[in-house]
């Protein structure tokens, strides 16, 4: 395996915890359920920092869409430092 695919790989993986968190703000789940609490363990850190920099009470968490756009910016910039060696 090179660098690209593992990279890709990862961000790929973010991509649809990210997804699949965004559903389960949807739908009705079990919090206690390990594979949900996993989802949440793994993008919380991801998402938190966003949701502190959006004013509290627009009742959209736009959290989600800003991890996207930066995530894809640091993908890109990753690939091109890859690229350079």
């Amino acid at each position: 395996m090179n660098l690209y695919y593992i990279v890709n790989l990862v961000f790929e993986v973010l991509y649809i915890l990210i997804i699949i968190r965004c559903v389960l703000s949807f739908i009705r789940h079990d919090p206690y359920n390990p594979l949900i609490k996993l989802v949440y363990q793994l993008t919380e850190p991801l998402l938190s920092p966003f949701r502190k920099l959006m004013r509290p009470g627009m009742g959209i968490d736009f959290s989600p869409i800003l991890a996207f756009l930066v995530l894809q910016i640091l993908e890109r910039v990753i690939f091109e430092l890859i690229r350079g060696f």
